[in-house]
């Protein structure tokens, strides 16, 4: 299973080797932010692409995540966010904190929440107490077996949103894995992401947690059966240093198997990461 204690004495070793290469190359730096807790984290529901607000606390965390990078002396010239509004009010305030608001931002679905498809604003513990800890943990951690569909006739289907009606091959029935998602986040990663970094632009990305662990288990390398014990807390700002090849330079600090290091006090967030991993407990 996957821990959050703080890193090895391995990667201390790894940190150490690594830089003693790296002196001399190109750094470029990668700011992650999970939005803040939404309504329906609040309420326990799968939300997915359904477009609620933050929650009281939500607004909170965002806006402390944007102190964190403002503190330490991370300057974005670039913004990254998806069409959910739980994502782009995050990165509203984390771009005020950090007196950014004038630095260009592109949003896109590509970077939305992974799609929960028939279960999209299901209550999680009702949805357990039905179908069993067993299945809701398949559907909602495993890497590719999908939740159940959604057809045309669902308010949750996107052909029903104006924001997604410039996709005209939406299949009939739909939902999304980890591995379907990754399969839209990678290739926005390649086109559109990662040539603003290498032109050496510090790039924010304030996105969710699906769409973020298809980005960490595309930087990091993450096995298969190790993305399923991952959980990317709420508001709290995550530093990737990439190399000239946008490699991951080692950080101590990080929590394997991340290496990126999370910014804040480190005990909250081991709290942050538990409280995700219990909402279907």
């Amino acid at each position: 299973m996957f821990s959050v204690s703080k890193s090895s004495s391995l990667l201390a070793h790894r940190v150490a080797f690594t830089r003693s290469f790296a002196g001399a190359r190109d750094k470029h730096t990668l700011v992650l932010v999970r939005h803040g807790e939404s309504t329906w984290n609040l309420a326990n529901k799968f939300t997915g692409w359904y477009d609620c607000p933050l929650s009281e606390k939500g607004h909170v965390e965002a806006a402390e995540g944007g102190r964190l990078i403002n503190d330490a002396g991370i300057k974005p010239n670039i913004a990254f966010t998806s069409l959910q509004k739980r994502a782009i009010r995050t990165l509203w305030h984390v771009l005020e904190e950090t007196n950014r608001m004038w630095i260009p931002t592109i949003k896109s679905w590509k970077i939305n929440e992974r799609h929960y498809g028939g279960l999209q604003g299901l209550d999680k513990q009702e949805t357990v107490d039905k179908y069993g800890k067993d299945q809701v943990l398949t559907w909602r951690r495993s890497y590719d077996i999908p939740p159940p569909t959604v057809d045309k006739t669902s308010e949750h289907h996107p052909s029903n949103d104006e924001r997604y009606a410039d996709v005209a091959d939406w299949p009939e029935e739909f939902t999304e894995s980890l591995a379907t998602t990754l399969d839209r986040v990678v290739p926005y990663w390649e086109s559109e992401i990662a040539p603003e970094l290498k032109s050496g632009k510090t790039v924010l990305i304030a996105a969710h947690g699906n769409s973020l662990r298809a980005l960490v288990k595309h930087l990091d390398g993450i096995d298969e059966s190790e993305i399923s014990n991952l959980n990317i807390p709420t508001g709290t700002p995550l530093v990737y240093e990439l190399d000239e090849n946008l490699k991951p330079i080692p950080q101590a600090g990080s929590f394997l198997p991340l290496t990126g290091r999370y910014l804040g006090d480190q005990d909250a967030i081991r709290n942050r990461i538990e409280g995700v991993k219990n909402q279907t407990k």
